[in-house]
Order: C-alpha cells, then sequence, then structure tokens
C-alpha cells in the first residue's frame, strides 16, 4: 500500500510570498530606479533556507538573505531592473528548502513596460505638430 503526503501535512520550512508577480506598470526610465521587492514569511514549522535566486538575463539583478528565516519570521528578495526602455517580461527563480513548493524553487515574476521620456514617438511629435 502507498500512502501519499500532501504539502499542507509536511513538517519543514514553507514559503509564502505576498505576491509572486510584481507589475511596474508603464514607468519612465528617468522617474524609476528599477528596485522592488518580494516579501516572503516561512509559514513552516522549520528555518527556511533561500539557496539562491537567479535572474532570466542580466538586466535583473536580485539579492536575498543569507541567514535562516526562522518559523513565523519574514524576509525579502530584492530584484532590481536596469530599466532599459521597452516590455519587462522577466522570471525570478528562487531556490530554498520549502516543502510547499516542488523542488523548493519558486519562479517569481517582474512584468511592466520602461518608456524614455526624452525619445519623443513619431506619433507623438505628429499630434504635437496638429496641435500647434
Amino acid at each position: 500500500m502507498v500512502f501519499s503526503v500532501s504539502a499542507f501535512s509536511q513538517k519543514g520550512a514553507k514559503i509564502e510570498f505576498k505576491q509572486e508577480t510584481i507589475d511596474y506598470g508603464t514607468v519612465a526610465k528617468q522617474d524609476d530606479n528599477g528596485e522592488r521587492s518580494f516579501e516572503f514569511t516561512n509559514t513552516g514549522d522549520a528555518p527556511l533556507i533561500i539557496k539562491d535566486v537567479k535572474s532570466t538575463c542580466g538586466c535583473t539583478v536580485p539579492s536575498f538573505p543569507k541567514d535562516p528565516i526562522m518559523p513565523g519570521k519574514s524576509g525579502k528578495i530584492d530584484v532590481k531592473y536596469n530599466m532599459s526602455p521597452g516590455p519587462i517580461r522577466k522570471t525570478i527563480t528562487v531556490q530554498s528548502n520549502a516543502v510547499n513548493y516542488p523542488d523548493g524553487v519558486v519562479p517569481l515574476k517582474i512584468k511592466g513596460t520602461v518608456i524614455d521620456k526624452d525619445k519623443v514617438s513619431p506619433l507623438e511629435k505628429k499630434k504635437s505638430m496638429v496641435n500647434q
């Protein structure tokens, strides 16, 4: 006979994020430093260890707590996007000892659009010329 154990009854560290996607919205690179934070809590009964955090590209730099997060305590993973103009669609992969995710891996996402206020699109130029 085989018994399965659900993640809800497993003992160990559990990571719960306030949000797994951060939407930058539409931001001007001149007005935004690109820094955001994913806040989380260890809802398990063992210390949570974040082993590594990786980004899908070099344009997003994550930083994370190196010390264990004790049960009931919170922490954050900071990300800094380089604010290159265009759409933002990036994944940050968190590797941990959390038992409530397969292999302790949590994918986090950032999305949005970065604009450059100094570069006016041809459409905007045309509109301003018509209004003069």
